[in-house]
């Protein structure tokens, strides 16, 4: 690998044959800004693909925003293209449709000849190779604060072409308080978990609330997409099977949580087609999948991509989760949320969803309760969802509109 500077940076990228460029870059909190910021300099046009982008990155006329899982940096954009894709299929297309020219990468120091991708692995792995088939290039911005991650995200120097040393704080979601309502949901679900099981939680406030219920557990283990400072809590708490890394593709929280991930064996980030594989997901014996969504319906169906048609997120890698919990020994697949949206003053149990993100879970959980879906006929479906899940406030439009559908409802 070269180390540059930023102006030998943007000549190099300035000399680049093609007219408008596929750049992919590490996503949610580990974004190389200042690398991108190079980029964006010395390309007047480009294809930006990020997954869930936060705010900051560069939106303007030539710059096309790909994306398929849609981040509050992209979201409502008048330039992004949207792609829907389970997460464990990404690498796919980056390697047959979204081939990339030029990856950017952010990465700790250079240890024993290598560095590592630290808190982002993804689809990061299968973005290196596409690119290098295709004769593009790949470029790391070299942080001191990166943190050195066991796993997939582990290079050799020499599979990297330029570097580019920058510092720079990494990015942390803001901490919001556990509501009530999120608690609750959290506790209904965390008396779902047996000791022994394996976890895979969501992004939010109610996978969080979950684990923070889960601390007088033993023997548990993660195998999930991400985790977060709930997992740390977890491992602090003594509920951690010691034995058992804890295993994602990424990884986002407080500066006390990437310290934690610092050349910690117990930690190990490998690339989603490993963590998000359904058949792998499925060999883990008690794999508890706990995912939110912003709407269900009476079918028990889950809508956690879009809002009002418009897309919001994407399927992330709650469909491979479902179906793989759903196939595990003692498995179980739970889709959690309030009731009743607190902003729109809306259910959310709704008659019939428009847009679907997944289907066919072992329980719907809110506040109210925990209604079973697996097992149970469409009728006995709906009927649980009504008396178990909905808000009270809803349940008796619920039933009415129900019988308009054709289910059985008393």
């Amino acid at each position: 690998m070269r180390v540059v500077s930023e102006q030998q940076l943007v000549s190099i990228l300035g000399g680049l044959p093609t007219e408008c460029p596929r750049v992919v870059a590490s996503g949610n909190f580990a974004t190389p800004r200042a690398l991108l910021a190079v980029a964006d300099r010395a390309l007047p046009r480009y294809r930006l693909f990020v997954l869930n982008a936060q705010p900051g990155l560069p939106d303007r006329d030539g710059v096309d925003l790909e994306t398929p899982f849609v981040g509050a940096g992209m979201r409502g954009s008048p330039r992004l293209r949207y792609f829907p894709s389970r997460l464990s299929l990404v690498p796919l297309l980056l390697k047959q449709t979204l081939v990339p020219d030029i990856v950017l990468l952010h990465c700790s120091t250079p240890r024993d000849g290598t560095v590592s991708m630290g808190t982002e692995v993804n689809i990061l792995p299968a973005a290196v190779e596409a690119a290098r088939a295709r004769g593009g290039i790949v470029v790391a911005q070299v942080n001191p604060h990166m943190p050195y991650v066991f796993g997939d995200g582990v290079l050799a120097c020499d599979e990297i072409d330029y570097v580019l040393e920058a510092e720079e704080a990494l990015g942390s979601p803001v901490p919001r308080p556990v509501a009530d309502t999120s608690r609750t949901i959290g506790e209904r679900v965390a008396h779902m978990v047996p000791d022994g099981a394996t976890l895979q939680l969501g992004i939010g406030a109610i996978p969080d609330a979950v684990l923070g219920a889960l601390s007088t557990r033993r023997g548990l283990a993660v195998w999930s997409e991400m985790f977060s400072d709930g997992v740390l809590r977890l491992h602090e708490a003594g509920a951690l099977d010691e034995t058992r890394p804890v295993t994602a593709s990424f990884v986002f929280g407080s500066p006390e949580l990437y310290a934690w991930t610092e050349r910690n064996p117990r930690v190990v980030l490998l690339r989603s087609e490993k963590t998000n594989d359904p058949g792998v997901i499925a060999s883990h014996p008690a794999l508890i999948s706990v995912n939110g969504a912003l709407e269900v319906d009476l079918y028990g169906q889950a809508n956690a991509s879009r809002v009002r048609g418009e897309i919001y997120s994407g399927f992330g890698g709650q469909t491979d989760f479902v179906v793989g919990a759903l196939h595990s020994p003692g498995g179980r697949a739970v889709i959690a949320l309030p009731s009743w949206h607190p902003k729109a003053d809306r259910s959310t149990v709704v008659p019939q969803l428009g847009s679907v993100t997944s289907f066919q879970h072992s329980f719907i959980v809110t506040e109210q309760g925990a209604a079973p879906i697996w097992g149970h006929d469409a009728n006995e479906q709906a009927r649980h969802i009504v008396e178990h899940a909905a808000h009270p406030d809803a349940r008796e439009s619920l039933r009415e509109a129900g019988r308009a559908l054709g289910l059985r409802l008393s």
